[in-house]
């Protein structure tokens, strides 16, 4: 499947090849995002005010995966409805994941940098104020000034995004999706880099008094795994979108490399793996819940062994298995008398 429109000259071909491996990032974030919220809501020990705030996230990573599929998979070629539809809900949705992104790493700042809980809690309403209102004011904006529809896949692969005919489309680009993604390349770094420098402070002051405290079961793997998830939550959200923003660039100064299959590729791959990414740092490497993880798919995998050992055996459909047993047992009492 290709787009063959070939009414603009301007026009990025998405290739049956490039549709297949975006369709299956969207795939993997959308079940990657569905993992995060589903663990929030099984296990209720384990709703802390940060793993909400990452639920809130993976709500519009959901949300980004679903649309930016539809739009990969139909390939757009004109302003129509869906287009329209699509792009509102994949610019909303973008945005929205940029703003509670920088949201999550500003309460982790406030929290451990500020030493304030009381402070940070109280933040989560502006989160949501600023996280939902702003993306839903600037997409209603755009799509009742006609800026939503068919891009041609300038900087997009397959979706829709800002009309290519809109005379000040540069400007709405930056105002759907491209200010706040240089804002969160600038922010992030930033705040992670604070708050891992205020933890390293804190753990060479703690070492002065190691020896005394000799008897206390070392916490290293932990510190280690949480000082890596907070080098990696920045570079691995700049390594991810940096492909749509050097597309961006590119469409700026006008050259025709935008459209190298590759770039494309890695801005489809980039803009649809957010999901994927967060459910494998915070949860696959995050120890609690991959416990209960593997716990659960372990009774899953028992409970089936049971099952097919009981037909094996030839138990009829319905019957209960002690009754059965408590039966032998009281024949071969019967057989000993």
């Amino acid at each position: 499947m290709e787009n063959n429109n070939n009414n603009n000259n301007n026009q990025t071909v998405v290739y049956f090849s490039e549709q297949v491996i975006v369709l299956a990032s969207c795939a993997l974030s959308f079940l990657g995002s569905s993992l995060i919220i589903l663990t929030y809501i099984c296990w209720a020990d384990l709703r802390t005010t940060p793993r909400r705030l990452l639920v809130f996230l993976s709500v519009s990573d959901w949300l980004s995966a679903v649309s930016y599929a539809f739009g990969v998979w139909r390939v757009f070629s004109s302003d129509s409805l869906d287009c329209v539809v699509q792009g509102a809900v994949s610019t909303f949705a973008n945005t929205s994941s940029f703003f509670w992104t920088v949201a999550i790493a500003l309460y982790l700042y406030v929290f451990i940098v500020r030493a304030s809980k009381s402070l940070a809690d109280s933040l989560v309403l502006f989160f949501h104020l600023v996280s939902w209102g702003v993306p839903l004011a600037i997409t209603v904006a755009a799509v009742c000034l006609n800026k939503i529809g068919y891009d041609a896949s300038e900087v997009s692969v397959g979706w829709c995004w800002v009309r290519i005919q809109a005379p000040d489309r540069v400007l709405w680009m930056l105002l759907t999706g491209k200010i706040w993604e240089f804002l969160a390349y600038v922010i992030l770094p930033v705040l992670y880099v604070l708050i891992k420098r205020h933890i390293h402070i804190a753990h060479a002051a703690l070492s002065e008094y190691r020896p005394i405290l000799a008897n206390r079961a070392p916490s290293h793997p932990f510190s280690s795994m949480a000082d890596t998830k907070l080098t990696l939550i920045p570079v691995i959200f700049i390594v991810l979108r940096i492909w749509s923003t050097v597309r961006f660039v590119l469409l700026l100064a006008g050259s025709p490399a935008r459209q190298n299959p590759v770039l494309v590729t890695l801005h489809g791959i980039g803009n649809t793996s957010q999901g994927a990414a967060n459910c494998i740092m915070f949860v696959f490497f995050t120890q609690p819940i991959r416990s209960r993880l593997c716990t659960a798919l372990c009774c899953c995998s028992k409970c089936r062994a049971e099952t097919q050992h009981a037909h094996r055996d030839g138990l009829p459909s319905g019957q209960d298995p002690p009754a059965q047993s408590e039966e032998s047992s009281g024949s071969r009492a019967r057989t000993d008398r």
